[in-house]
């Protein structure tokens, strides 16, 4: 013991001198005896302190506090070491300054119980938290230990509780942002939900309210306790309308007692007052207690609610008995300030804009508004407060079913009236929901009585209104119940009833003055329509001033002026006062439908378009013409049709066909909307339609009445027009013409009618019917006659006489039924020298050309004179449209695209250059174009029209006019595509290039583009892609373009002639048929009329290649004898020999002969150093071996062989005319001849080793004279011939038989069926593709299978993938078993025997 005291002595030695180690040591050596004794510990501590191991002071301290927890020692050691530490232990040192405070309350030592604590609070202040602040605050609050013994030394409870209420808001602030900012990034989170949920989880952990009310317990100053009782009410008011709605309850209550508590103290604060005004659940403004919105009002008199309160409770609706203000002046009079009407409704409008969240304010504002009939901003004003309600609802758990009934009654009033009868249905849903519950409520029944009145269901109007007067004595009611009867047609109970209402409408307000000229109007009516007569309705005593009392009521009452219009009209016959009187009705409500249509009908009369536009639309827009669903009211289709009409004439076609269709959805009956609809689908380019709409129109004639048959005639005409535009010329035809047996003097129609043959006659050339297209020209030009009679200075009449005389320039063949003798007399109807004496100077046809138009039977017509007319007839239409200067231009155009016609067909010289030589055709279009240009500079087809026509005469000033046009639309294919030609002719092939491919961008269909193309391609040696390019414009190319089917045809003739195998038919038609069009329309082209027999030629065609070449001949003949040029007899002999191969073909063997030694003879008189006599080769050859056939078949064997043995000599022994006469000598029989013929052909087999006809013909021939030596050595080559892939069928089929039949001629071991079937086993092994060796297998064999490899062979060999005919694949079918293949090979080719057998 005495050692332990020495050692703690040491220690407070040691500790005394600052030896802190030392004192360790010593309080050590005493926790080593002693590990329980306090004072070590405690110096322990402190010594471990001062040498800042404060973790091991820690400890120590704490095992002597838990030895002498009382003592005070520890705990301040505790607090010496924390303090140390500043903010790292700040909890810590809260539990030990609590300890010791406690400590030194039970030593009863106040003064350093006080320091305690307020050193902690301090130190907690500078050094912790915002939380461990609080925390040190909360040790002076009433409901800390340490209170009652140190209650007056600390600060006032509701200052602390200020300070940790400044705290505990900004914590919860804080966490609230934090967390909406974390949770408003996950997946699918809405902010408005995140918000919620957050402020839910604080405000219900939270102990604000709490801390509010205990300030408020606390505090002697009102102003703070009714500050924090402000915050306590918003504090609960924001919990409240985060809760969910089972939990609402509870906290409703305690924010409705706390906000009525302010209110009864007349606190200013305005969410108490709105709690308390606002969420009052009242149906009607008189359950309100108007004390309480009064001081309201006093309270906050800037606040808006305030506003409509103010000017509501002054105003005449208000239920309240009003407040006489008295002010006072210097007088000893009291004065009442009085709000006028404009202040109230400024005031009130005011107020609601600025409390936009006031259920109250809006509702209010509605009715006020209602009550001033202005709906539409009453229907604003209830929509805002019915979605209030709905948000106060969801924040309070309040239903406000009475609060919503009545503002859905002001609403369903208001929508009576707004855009009546659009919003009808809204308007009775909502009576009909508010009857539902209430089926007394008075208001519901009036206004659901209206909206049947005004749905035409008087009826039950009647009842509806008659249930409200059991709740209501007012006078509107009443006299809408009596309305409702007479318009049930009780007009005499109606009458007694609505005059009996008349003495309560003695007040002078507007309001009354309005009710009172409604029903002095209404007993006008009901006395109108009980005598209906004309002598009653003109009683000026009778209904007359019944109507002039109403507008003695109220001047500004619509519907009397609409029925004194009609009086004033129908019976007083007085025009001016009845216009003024239905302008005046319309100008006062655009409701007034009858006022409207028959200013609009007054409007229309006077062509007053604009006006009947405005009247229309405004009826339109108020909303009555269409009756609301439901609804026994016919809706109103008059102003929708006035407004098509009026579009129609101001071109604004879309909004016609619009205004057309709403007119028919109202009235799907009404013919004349929809001959209106049709014409708006027309004008906007919409045919197909307007002819469906037309053709609805025209079903309406018969299957309704009230159309009459004159009033038919303009639906036909417009049908016309539609199937004019989408090219159905013949129902057009038709239309215009039952149009013109009901009125046969309409020239508009039959001017149209005049186009329309025009029109089809351009169309039936594009398609190539070409006498269809003379027939459409032949019946213009009778119906010009027609015209002209009537109206001779017609502009289209000229027009269309023009194109009828010109498209017989485009069908020449025609030319014998141009109707000359009528042109004549169309074009000297009612003419003048001058009509046609432009250009005549240059194209020298005048007044004098007319006179040239007068066929005999002698002399037919002439392309000259057709071309003739149709320049007179522009040339009298540049006469007829001096005075319009577009008019004029197009005529200087379509003149000088005539010219240019003329010149194109007949005018050009081609002997002479055209820069120094031109056609005079030429020039006076030149000049055309010109005058065109000069009148109007903008059009670019102009400037391309004078680029064309001096595209070789003055190439610069083409291109300039190229680009001119281009400049004005570069877009134009048709420009595009001559600049290239330009180009082209120029030499300038990149540039040609580059211009077609612009065409080609431009319009893809283009066919000259194409054209041009291909010409480029064929300069630049492109011979295959010129062709293709050639076949591609014929395939789109229309039938009248010319050198499309010329440049076709040659391509296709030049690739025939180059193919090693003959062409099949299918290659030729289309050229063939190309050319037949084109002898139709040119018949003076002898070249490719000569091209056209040859094609006839390789189909077989004998017949008509005999008649075409005979007329070339003739022509060839006459051209030599006026010419007598080498050309000429070279082309004359040429045709000769083609003609005479023909007649071989047809078996006219003497005209063959004869043909072919006259081309001979012909060609023998060639000049050998002649361009033609180079060319002569060829045809001779034909003109030899022709008439060495016709000999051979004729039986002249000598001179066959003769032609033969000449054609042999000229073609220095050509293989093929080796064979030739080798058959024929053969064929004739000798000893000598034959040997010949062996001779020959060896000679040939040596001279040309591959040629394949030679070594047949020598196989047969040693075959046949059983020379086997020779058989073997032909046997080796045939071998070698058939691997060949150059070799047709033919010669592949020719080959395998002639092996067959050399193996059979020289038999071995194997018999003659094996033999055959192996020859033709080996044709189909080495042509597996090709039909002729399984053809040849089939008929060795009885197996299936050979039959339907030749079926499919064939198939897959015919064009394009072969070359196989139709005869071919006939037979390839016929061969098959099967019906369907035997009726397939009649189809495929009808004249082969083989598919009919097939059918037996």
């Amino acid at each position: 013991m005495s050692n332990t005291k020495a050692a703690l002595k040491a220690a407070k030695a040691a500790l005394d001198g600052h030896q802190y180690a030392a004192a360790a040591n010593e309080a050590q050596k005493v926790l080593d005896v002693d590990p329980n004794n306090y004072h070590a510990n405690v110096f322990l501590g402190l010594a471990c302190d001062k040498q800042n191991k404060n973790d091991e002071a820690e400890r120590v301290y704490e095992v002597a506090a838990k030895l002498k927890p009382n003592d005070p020692l520890v705990w301040q050691g505790f607090i010496t070491l924390y303090e140390k530490q500043a903010g790292k232990k700040i909890d810590q040192y809260g539990d030990a300054a609590i300890h010791l405070a406690q400590c030194l309350m039970a030593m009863d030592d106040k003064e350093r119980c006080q320091t305690v604590i307020d050193k902690y609070v301090g130190f907690a202040k500078q050094h912790g938290t915002r939380s461990q602040y609080k925390h040190a605050l909360e040790m002076m609050l009433p409901t800390s230990s340490l209170y009652d013994y140190l209650e007056g030394r600390f600060p006032k409870p509701d200052y602390i509780y200020t300070k940790v209420v400044e705290i505990t808001e900004a914590e919860e602030k804080e966490r609230i942002n934090k967390e909406i900012g974390e949770r408003r990034t996950r997946l699918g989170a809405k902010i408005g939900q995140v918000t919620m949920e957050v402020k839910r989880e604080v405000f219900q952990g939270s102990n604000l309210e709490y801390l509010y009310g205990c300030i408020i317990d606390w505090t002697s100053d009102d102003d703070l306790r009714r500050l924090y009782e402000e915050k306590a009410l918003q504090r609960a008011y924001d919990t409240l309308a985060v809760l969910p709605p089972k939990q609402k309850e509870a906290k409703r209550a305690q924010v409705v007692k706390s906000a009525e508590g302010l209110v009864i103290l007349k606190h200013p604060f305005a969410l108490a007052w709105m709690v308390t005004l606002e969420w009052k659940d009242r149906e009607v403004i008189e359950s309100y207690d108007v004390g309480l919105l009064r001081e309201y009002t006093e309270l906050f008199s800037s606040d808006g609610l305030s506003k409509v309160l103010r000017a509501y409770l002054s105003s005449e609706i208000s239920p309240f008995p009003q407040q006489i203000k008295q002010s006072t002046d210097d007088s000893d009079e009291d004065e009442m300030t009085i709000m006028t009407a404009d202040d109230r409704l400024l005031l009130m409008s005011e107020g609601a804009e600025e409390s936009p969240r006031s259920v109250l304010s809006q509702r209010l504002m509605a009715e006020y508004y209602t009550f001033l009939d202005e709906y539409a901003s009453a229907v604003d004003s209830a929509k805002k407060a019915r979605e209030q309600i709905s948000l106060e609802a969801q924040v309070s758990g309040l239903q406000f079913r009475d609060n919503l009934d009545a503002v859905n009654v002001i609403l369903a009033t208001a929508l009576i009236h707004y855009q009546s009868p659009r919003n009808h249905p809204e308007a009775r849903s909502l009576f009909e929901n508010i009857l539902e519950r209430k089926p007394v409520n008075t208001s519901a029944l009036i206004g659901l009585g209206l909206i049947l009145e005004e749905e035409d269901d008087y009826e039950g109007a009647t009842d509806s209104l008659a249930r409200a007067l059991k709740q209501s004595t007012d006078v509107k009611v009443k006299a809408e119940y009596a309305w409702c009867k007479a318009m049930t047609g009780d007009h005499g109970t109606s009458l007694k009833e609505l005059e009996a209402c008349l003495p309560e409408l003695e007040k002078a307000d507007v309001k009354t003055k309005s009710l009172r000229a409604q029903t002095l109007y209404r007993i006008g009516m009901c006395i109108w329509n009980l005598d209906p007569s004309k002598r009653a309705r003109k009683d000026r005593a009778g209904a007359y001033a019944r109507f002039l009392s109403s507008l003695q009521a109220n001047l500004n009452y619509a519907p009397s002026y609409t029925i004194l219009g009609i009086y004033y009209a129908d019976y007083a016959k007085d025009k001016k006062r009845s216009r003024k009187c239905f302008q005046k009705a319309f100008e006062l409500s655009s409701s007034e439908v009858e006022a409207a249509e028959r200013l609009a009908r007054a409007f229309a009369d006077q062509r007053e378009w604009d006006l009947v536009e405005v009247v229309a639309q405004r009826v339109v827009d108020s909303g009555k013409i269409r009756p609301p669903p439901g609804s026994k009211r016919k809706g109103i289709s008059w102003p929708f049709a006035a407004l098509g009409v009026c579009q129609l004439n101001n071109q604004d076609y879309a909004k016609s066909i619009v205004s057309f269709q709403s007119a028919l959805r109202i009235s799907p009956d009404d013919y004349q909307c929809w001959v209106g609809l049709g014409e708006g689908y027309h004008n906007s380019g919409r045919y197909i339609a307007a002819t469906k709409a037309f053709e609805q129109a025209q079903k309406l004639e018969t299957s309704i009445g009230g159309v009459q048959a004159e009033d038919t005639w303009f639906c036909k005409y417009m049908l016309a027009n539609v199937r004019r535009e989408l090219g159905d010329y013949e129902d057009a035809t038709q239309g215009y013409e039952d149009v013109l047996s009901m009125r046969p003097t309409e020239l508009g129609v039959t001017i149209a009618l005049l186009q329309t043959h025009v029109e089809s006659a351009w169309c039936s050339i594009e398609l190539g019917y070409f006498g269809q297209a003379a027939e459409s020209a032949g019946k213009a030009v009778a119906v010009a006659a027609v015209v002209v009679k009537g109206r001779p200075a017609a502009f289209n009449l000229w027009k269309a006489l023009g194109d009828a005389c010109a498209i017989f320039s485009w069908m020449q063949a025609y030319l014998h039924r141009f109707p000359i003798e009528e042109v004549r007399s169309v074009l000297g109807n009612d003419k003048t020298v001058e009509m046609f004496e432009q250009m005549s100077d240059i194209d020298k046809v005048g007044a004098s050309s007319l006179d040239q138009l007068c066929p005999t039977k002698q002399t037919p017509v002439t392309l000259e004179q057709c071309i003739h007319a149709a320049i007179l007839a522009h040339k009298r239409l540049v006469h007829t449209c001096v005075h319009d200067v577009h008019a004029q231009a197009v005529a200087w155009y379509n003149l000088g695209w005539t010219e240019y016609r003329a010149h194109s067909v007949m005018g050009k010289d081609s002997t002479a250059s055209p820069k120094n030589n031109g056609s005079v055709y030429l020039k006076a279009s030149v000049r055309c174009f010109k005058r065109a240009i000069e009148l109007e500079a903008g059009n670019s087809e102009f400037w391309n029209a004078l680029a064309v026509v001096t595209t070789q005469l003055n190439p610069k000033v083409a291109q300039h006019a190229f680009v001119r046009s281009l400049y004005l639309n570069d877009k134009s294919a048709r420009v595009w595509t001559n600049l290239g030609a330009l180009y082209l002719l120029q030499h300038d092939n990149q540039l040609a290039n580059d211009a077609f491919t612009r065409a080609q961008s431009a319009d893809p269909e283009y066919t000259h583009a194409w054209l041009g193309q291909g010409i480029l391609a064929l300069l630049l040696g492109e011979v295959k892609e010129s062709r293709s390019l050639f076949a591609h414009a014929f395939e789109i190319a229309d039938a009248s373009t010319i050198v499309t089917k010329r440049l076709y045809a040659s391509s296709a003739f030049d690739q025939s002639l180059e193919q090693v195998s003959p062409s099949g038919t299918t290659d030729i038609l289309q050229p063939l048929f190309a050319l037949h069009q084109l002898k139709s329309q040119i018949t003076t082209d002898y070249v490719f009329e000569h091209l056209q027999a040859l094609l006839c030629e390789r189909i077989s065609a004998s017949d008509e290649a005999i008649a075409s070449l005979s007329a070339v001949c003739a022509r060839m003949e006459e051209e030599y004898e006026t010419s007598e040029s080498s050309l000429s007899l070279a082309r004359f002999a040429q045709a000769k020999a083609d003609i005479a191969r023909a007649c071989l073909a047809a078996q006219d063997f003497d005209a063959a002969v004869e043909n072919a030694e006259t081309a001979l003879d012909l060609s023998a008189d060639l000049d050998s150093n002649s361009e033609a006599f180079n060319t002569c080769h060829r045809y001779r050859l034909s003109a030899h071996l022709t008439a060495g056939l016709a000999y051979h078949y004729t039986g002249l064997m000598d001179k066959a062989i003769t032609m033969f043995r000449a054609a042999l000599e000229e073609t220095d022994g050509n293989p093929d005319v080796v064979c030739i006469l080798s058959q024929v000598l053969w064929a004739k029989g000798g000893v000598e001849e034959r040997d010949v013929a062996r001779e020959q052909l060896f000679n040939c087999v040596e001279k040309y080793p591959g040629h394949a006809g030679a070594i047949i013909l020598l196989g047969v021939i040693a075959m046949l004279d059983d020379d086997q030596d020779t058989a073997e050595a032909v046997t080796a080559d045939l071998h070698d011939l058939r691997t060949r892939t150059d070799l047709d069928e033919q010669y592949q089929l020719k080959i395998g038989r002639l092996l067959a039949a050399l193996a059979i001629s020289h038999p071995g071991t194997e018999t003659r069926e094996s033999v055959i079937i192996g020859e033709a086993t080996t044709a189909v092994m080495l042509a597996p593709s090709q039909p002729h060796g399984w053809s040849q297998l089939a008929e060795l064999s009885d197996d299936a299978f050979p039959t339907e490899m030749v079926l499919l062979t064939a198939v897959g060999s015919v064009p394009p993938k072969g070359a196989l005919d139709a005869e071919a694949l006939g037979k390839a079918f016929a061969g098959s078993s099967r019906p369907a293949n035997a009726q397939r090979a009649v189809m495929m080719a009808p004249w082969v025997a083989a598919g009919w057998e097939g059918l037996l």
